[in-house]
Order: structure tokens, then C-alpha cells, then sequence
């Protein structure tokens, strides 16, 4: 009896409360609303592909419940930016029309309350012509009308572009995969590789507009990609570029006078260009020069943001480096910056640097030449299982069984090898022939390690006029900034015999006194 007394009394009072509030009445918008911001700016984006999502904020600071007749893009059915109002696409009678994500109506907001608005935007060129390679695109969000009308601007920088995408099946569906020789015994194999052989008239790369890949963008026998200095290279998720047999790979960049835009550099990065991307590794393939592509050349180019940043297999008997790349940065591969397999690769003034794996890794043996490179690892996303600089002789199969190759030259002249881990250079051999020499470099090696297995420090055949684990004095290597300090351990290192093969760093300043070794001469930082 007692408890249902109670609960009459309870009914009764939540009854009696129920019928004073006023938390459901109501008030029209008095143009009073405020904004986490009045303009939106949402980024960077390429005709036809759509942005990330942007947020705006809108407060409602009123001691009343407030209700907005209505929030609409300016340019209505024909803007290209797309509103969600707090999990809604609009009124239910315009639902699947034009006005979808443009047009809303009776939106409410409680008292001392928020309402999230979601922003997105696609350049659509079907739809509109491309008034200039880029343009800022404009609208605004309109809060009411008449007097009470307020509006938050939105900016978005649209870029035109080349696309280069593989063909689809309309009827299947079915996306185009690559076709080539896969293991070299003269018949075409069919692979998972998405993507397509380019064009005669698509083998310049120029610097008008930026290209965007989607897939694998390959480079038939006979055939050679060249792309000229200046040039934008954009990829897609699991895209890249591949060379495979009798085709070649030249591009052709050249020195920078601003070493913040690279305006003469060719960029290889991904297709997302929101300043939050701008770091991100692994967001595209590889460049892959294929078991049988020859006289590659990559000359002031920087590749970032890569699973792997190049990929080069076979090779390695040719009286021609498979591949020479010169003055040149690697960053934030998720994988390895550059890999090699049973290949050759000349390089000077090469930098590379944050890689999920080894930034520079020669397996299978091979023939490697390094001179004046800074070979580097600040990987700080995850573990890493590798040191940055990896060099072995073998492979092994999914039974278990080793192959081996010979490592007929691995020379690293004038280099710095370091990183954040110790050791940060893993020589491992299972054949006859492994040939490597360390000349003026400075090395990160556990001390534990000396004169053990393949670090004979000591040993002038191997070893020679080399500096174990003093401080390199790089500007700032989380940040890519690799150049080297006064301090460092590396300077007047060089030996001039090399320097003289390598006269100018990777920013045409002179080794002729006192070479240091590494990509970079010795500066002098700005104490702020």
C-alpha cells in the first residue's frame, strides 16, 4: 500500500512538472546565433574527387529554445558543397532531390545548447567547366532571412588535373589489371595489379598541371616516362608507377631556388591534400622498376607518404646501374624508402629518412654504391623490426628454404648511417661472396658489436676512416629537416677523394674544403 502511495505521489508530481515546462515551446531565431568561426576554409582538393568532412559549431546562447526556419547554401541546387545538420540531409520532402544537403528547414536548438553542421564538398566538371587550372570555389551558409539572416563563409582551393585510371567493365564492373611479363620467359602473365600501360602521347609528365593516378600507371618494353622538372605526381591508394621490361623511368627534376615549395623538384606524394595528410605514410604503392627495366634516372625528386618509396628488382650483372638517382629525398615510407632486390642502384646526395622498416635495404645481394647520402631513421609511429640500413644476401621461401645471391659491391662512401635505435646498420650473409665497405662515414653501432661477425671495425677491407655514434646534429629529424649542424660528427668527415666525385651537396654547396659527409653541408642553425 505504502509503495503504491508512492508511486501516485511521483506520477502526480512528474505530471504537475511535465505540464510547466516549456522545454518544447519553441522560439523563432532572432539572428542571435553564434559560430565556432565565420569562415570554413576546407583545404586543398583536385576537380572530381571529394574532400575530407569539416565541422562547424553553432550555439545557440539564449536562455530559449530556439528554432531556425531555415539553413541553405547560397547557390542552392547548384552549389557543390553538401551540409549535414546534426545526422540530417534535409527536410523529408526534398530527401533524394537537388536540394539533398543544401536545404534545411525548422531546425531546433535548445537553450545554452549546439548543433554540429558537416561540411563536404566535390568539384563535379561534368556539371560545371573548370574556370582556370585553380580557382577558389566559394559559397555561404544562410541562417534564416531577412533581417535575421547570418551566414558563415566557405573556401575551398580547387586544383585541376590529369587522372590517369584504369579501365572498368560497365557491364561487370570488373576493374583493368596490368598484363606483362612476370617471370621472364616470354609470355604475358596476367596479375592483380589495377591499372594500365600508358599512351605514347601520356609518356611526357610536364609541369601545367598536376597528374593524379589511380592504380598502377606502367611503362611498356621500349617505351620510357619522363617527367620533366616541376612536375606534381598525385596517387591514389595502391597506386604507383611500374616499369617493366625494356621500359625506362627518367625524371628529370632540377634544383630548387625556395627550399620550402621545390618549385623545379618533381613531388611524388599522395592524392589527399589536407594539411592532416601531409605527413601520413603508406598512403600510396611504390615506384617499381620491374626485373628488366633499364637505365632509370631520378634526378631533385622527392618521393613521400609511400609504402615503399622505390622498388628495384633484377639486374644487378648489367654494365649499367639499373638505377642512378642523385639529389634526391625520401620520407614517411611506410614500409621501406628505398628496397633493392638482386639489383644495382647508383646514388649520391640521396637523403632518406623515417620509414616504417629500413630506409635503405639492398637484399638478395646485389651492387649498391652509395656516396655523400644521409641514410636515416627516426620512425617513431610503431615498431620497427629493421635498422635503417639493411643489407643481406638471401631470401626465403614460404617452405623455408634459403636462396642465395651474390652481393658483388656494397659501398657507402662519405655517408651517414643513424637513426634512433642502435644499431642502426644489419649486415647478414649465407653465400660465398658479400663485398662491403664503409669509407668516412659516420655510423651508429652498438659498441657490444665491435669487432663481431660482420663489424670488424678494425679491418681496413671493410672499414676505413669511419666515426662510431657521435651525435649527427641533424636540424630536426622527426621533421625531415636533415640537414647537419656545426656540431655535428659528420663534419670535415668526407674523404676528398669522394667529395671530388660529388663536388656539390644536394644544395649546390661546395665540397671543395673540408667535405662533410652526409647529403648536406654543415650549417650554422638559428638559435630560435
Amino acid at each position: 500500500m505504502k509503495r503504491s502511495l508512492s508511486f501516485l505521489i511521483c506520477f502526480m508530481v512528474l505530471l504537475f512538472w511535465s505540464s510547466c515546462r516549456k522545454d518544447f515551446e519553441f522560439s523563432p531565431s532572432t539572428g542571435e546565433l553564434r559560430f565556432e568561426r565565420d569562415t570554413v576554409y576546407l583545404d586543398t582538393i583536385f576537380t572530381d574527387i571529394g574532400s575530407s568532412t569539416y565541422t562547424l559549431k553553432v550555439y545557440n546562447r539564449s536562455d530559449d529554445d530556439i528554432v531556425i526556419p531555415t539553413i541553405q547554401l547560397e547557390r542552392g541546387t547548384s552549389s557543390f558543397y553538401r551540409l549535414n545538420v546534426d545526422g540530417s540531409t534535409g527536410s523529408d520532402n526534398v530527401i533524394g532531390t537537388a536540394q539533398e544537403g543544401r536545404f534545411f528547414e525548422d531546425v531546433e536548438i535548445l537553450a545554452e545548447d549546439s548543433l554540429f553542421i558537416f561540411i563536404e564538398t566535390t568539384y563535379n566538371t561534368s556539371s560545371d567547366p573548370i574556370p582556370s587550372n585553380e580557382f577558389l570555389y566559394t559559397d555561404r551558409i544562410l541562417f534564416d532571412s531577412g533581417n535575421n539572416q547570418q551566414d558563415v563563409d566557405l573556401v575551398t582551393l580547387v586544383k585541376d588535373a590529369i587522372f590517369i585510371y584504369p579501365n572498368r567493365d560497365e557491364n561487370t564492373g570488373i576493374i583493368e589489371t596490368l598484363t606483362f611479363d612476370v617471370d621472364g620467359d616470354g609470355t604475358s602473365d596476367e596479375t592483380t595489379l589495377q591499372g594500365r600501360f600508358l599512351e605514347d602521347d601520356e609518356l611526357t609528365f610536364t609541369n601545367e598541371k598536376p597528374y593524379v593516378i589511380y592504380g598502377y600507371a606502367g611503362v611498356d618494353a621500349g617505351k620510357t616516362l619522363t617527367i620533366e622538372a616541376g612536375t606534381r605526381v598525385h596517387f591514389h591508394a595502391n597506386s604507383g608507377i611500374i616499369v617493366t621490361d625494356g621500359g625506362s623511368l627518367n625524371i628529370n627534376g632540377t634544383l630548387s631556388t625556395d627550399q620550402e615549395a621545390l618549385e623545379n623538384e618533381v613531388i611524388l606524394e599522395g592524392d589527399r591534400l589536407e594539411p592532416i595528410f601531409q605527413d601520413v605514410p603508406g598512403q600510396w604503392g611504390t615506384i617499381w622498376l620491374f626485373n628488366g627495366s633499364e637505365n632509370n634516372t631520378i634526378n631533385y625528386t622527392t618521393i613521400k607518404n609511400a609504402t615503399i618509396g622505390v622498388l628495384s628488382e633484377g639486374d644487378q650483372a648489367t654494365s649499367n646501374d639499373k638505377l642512378t638517382i642523385t639529389n634526391s629525398q625520401i620520407y614517411n615510407s611506410s614500409g621501406f624508402g628505398i628496397l633493392g632486390r638482386a639489383t644495382s642502384i647508383l646514388a649520391e646526395n640521396v637523403v632518406i629518412n623515417n620509414s616504417g622498416q629500413s630506409s635503405f635495404a639492398g637484399t638478395f645481394g646485389g651492387k649498391y654504391n652509395f656516396t655523400h647520402c644521409t641514410i636515416a631513421n627516426y620512425w617513431n609511429s610503431s615498431f620497427r623490426q629493421f635498422p635503417a640500413l639493411l643489407l643481406n644476401d638471401f631470401i626465403v621461401d614460404e617452405n623455408n628454404t634459403v636462396f642465395t645471391n651474390d652481393l658483388t659491391a656494397a659501398n657507402f662512401n662519405n655517408c651517414i648511417i643513424y637513426g634512433n635505435d642502435n644499431p642502426e646498420f644489419l649486415l647478414e650473409d649465407e653465400g660465398s661472396v658479400f663485398n662491403y665497405k664503409f669509407t668516412n662515414c659516420l655510423l651508429r653501432l652498438n659498441p657490444n658489436l665491435f669487432n663481431t661477425g660482420n663489424y670488424q671495425i678494425d679491418d681496413p677491407m671493410f672499414y676505413e676512416g669511419n666515426v662510431f655514434n657521435e651525435d649527427p646534429d641533424f636540424e630536426d629529424p622527426f621533421e625531415n629537416l636533415m640537414r647537419i649542424g656545426e656540431d655535428s660528427g659528420a663534419n670535415g668527415l668526407g674523404s676528398a677523394i669522394f667529395a671530388s666525385q660529388v663536388p656539390f651537396d644536394i644544395l649546390n654547396v661546395s665540397r671543395a674544403t673540408s667535405p662533410d659527409a652526409g647529403a648536406y653541408e654543415s650549417v650554422v642553425f638559428d638559435e630560435d
